[in-house]
């Protein structure tokens, strides 16, 4: 059985950062997928799960809302590992291409003030699960500490 690319990675060296994680071919159309690392893994705690929850819930909101990216965002959503997000882009990406739109979802979820979009009863099936204090602490760490001085460790897988 072949092994996965993304399991190749030495997550022992692993910075927090903006990773291609693949490309993929869908007839002419090249999708990408990204790797926004947010936790050092196997180095620091997980995220919690309700506050990973939220973070989704306004990542997706705010990329299927954005007027440059809207019509190319295919995916946001979280890791099993819970050490971030995969993000899957319609075009042929490299991270820099995406370090402004990734700042600035960001920004919005550290920022975001009132109810969370989507977590009702009927539009969610764990709208209990949710925790938008931590999902702003979250947030705003990662943006503080890796998004303002992004640099090309967060930028490249590890050799």
């Amino acid at each position: 059985m072949e092994k996965i690319a993304s399991f190749t990675v030495d997550h022992n060296k692993l910075k927090r950062g903006i990773y291609v994680s693949r490309k993929d071919k869908v007839g002419a159309e090249t999708l990408t997928s990204f790797d926004i690392r947010t936790k050092l893994p196997n180095q620091e705690p997980a995220m919690d799960i309700p506050a990973m929850h939220t973070m989704e819930h306004l990542g997706a909101t705010f990329l299927r809302n954005h007027k440059t990216w809207a019509e190319r965002t295919i995916y946001f959503g979280p890791m099993g590992c819970r050490t971030g997000f995969y993000l899957i882009f319609q075009g042929d990406l490299n991270s820099t291409d995406i370090v402004d739109v990734t700042k600035e979802m960001f920004d919005f979820m550290a920022s975001y003030e009132g109810e969370v979009p989507g977590t009702n009863k009927i539009e969610c099936g764990n709208y209990m699960s949710h925790d938008l204090p931590m999902a702003r602490w979250e947030a705003e760490r990662y943006r503080r500490e890796i998004l303002e001085n992004i640099s090309e460790e967060n930028l490249n897988y590890p050799e």
